[in-house]
């Protein structure tokens, strides 16, 4: 078993708030729960719980926040303005909190923290008790209702942030839309390197992607990304902008969500086993980046596990968060040293953010 993993994606706010699951629970009790539900299609699929990520060494994550503002012309679901998307955000972070207060998790904010996160769990023999470490990302910007926001979520602990999820946004485009940043997008980055918080290039649409790679000197990061030379399609990745992000010195988290690991894929008629889709097509996307680097420096794991969806559109050999732990065993047998392993399951993330945060 890899002795830690750092996933650099994941829902948790989101599911314990807007999917009602206690996190504190094992897998199966959440499961249990929700037989006979059907609100959502991951009902009692979920993949994710604060003890299947001790089981399977996953002791740092980065866990976001999620809210999106929709006008009257965008038919995606969320908040009807800015400041009841800020609330919903708000809400989340005092889950987090709770989860603190718990002795559940642990927020990490800078580098002191994160050694020292790093050397609790490392020299743990039992991890079953332990805080899981968190550090707090904003997926989607439009919750910033001012930008004085920006500062005030700093100071809560936000230390990354992805100007846009899907369909136009307040600062960014996102997946399956198109157009730049414009003037609220670039006060947005500009506050954002005034303060030190990662960006987040994930779910940026193409315009949006160039222009914000011209604009912002920061460290950069894509948590969940995968490659469009792979599985074609706006939400994926093209080599040109890897290539980007790889000069840059960014990490590339890949992402576990079927549709994005397989070509073909059809919304409410595929299925994992019929596409035939495993943790191998996971590797494949790790290693394109292996590829296009030269080396293992920054291909990662960002898996987006129980990202609305559960195992019905996972890998159907992963069952849970702790089946990370066949990457290592897949990498093993295409070759990869054991460095390379390390890099990619937690070594590529930790040095990015002691790098950031000096």
């Amino acid at each position: 078993m890899q002795s830690f993993i750092f996933d650099a994606h994941l829902d948790l706010s989101m599911n314990a708030l807007e999917w009602n699951r206690d996190l504190t629970k094992s897998i199966q009790a959440i499961r249990d729960r929700e037989k006979g539900l059907s609100d959502k299609p991951d009902r009692g699929r979920g993949t994710v719980s604060l003890p299947e990520m001790r089981k399977g060494r996953v002791g740092l994550c980065v866990a976001t926040q999620i809210a999106r503002y929709v006008g009257l012309d965008n038919p995606l679901p969320g908040w009807h303005s800015q400041e009841q998307a800020w609330a919903q955000t708000q809400g989340q972070l005092a889950w987090y909190q709770a989860m603190e207060s718990r002795g559940e998790m642990k927020q990490i904010t800078n580098a002191a923290e994160l050694g020292a996160h790093l050397k609790l769990w490392e020299n743990a023999e039992d991890t079953s008790s332990l805080p899981v470490g968190f550090i707090l990302s904003l997926e989607g910007a439009d919750s910033f209702f001012e930008l004085a926001c920006v500062e005030k979520a700093y100071a809560s602990g936000l230390r990354a942030i992805g100007p846009a999820h899907y369909g136009p946004g307040v600062y960014a485009f996102g997946t399956d839309s198109s157009g730049g940043l414009g003037t609220k997008g670039r006060a947005l980055l500009t506050e954002m390197e005034r303060l030190g918080i990662i960006l987040d290039a994930t779910h940026l649409c193409d315009e949006s992607f160039f222009e914000a790679m011209d604009h912002f000197s920061g460290a950069v990061w894509a948590s969940h990304h995968n490659s469009r030379a792979l599985v074609p399609h706006n939400r994926q990745f093209s080599d040109e902008q890897f290539s980007i992000l790889i000069q840059r010195g960014a990490v590339i988290g890949t992402a576990l969500d079927a549709w994005m690991l397989t070509p073909g894929w059809v919304r409410g008629e595929s299925t994992p086993e019929k596409m035939n889709v495993s943790m191998e097509n996971v590797v494949n996307h790790i290693d394109h980046i292996c590829q296009l680097a030269g080396n293992s420096r920054h291909a990662a794991i960002g898996s987006d596990l129980d990202g609305a969806f559960g195992t019905e559109q996972s890998p159907y050999d992963l069952g849970t968060i702790a089946g990370l732990q066949k990457i290592p065993e897949i990498l093993r047998k295409r070759g990869y040293a054991e460095e390379d392993i390390d890099n990619i399951t937690s070594k590529n993330w930790i040095r990015f953010l002691m790098d950031a945060w000096k």
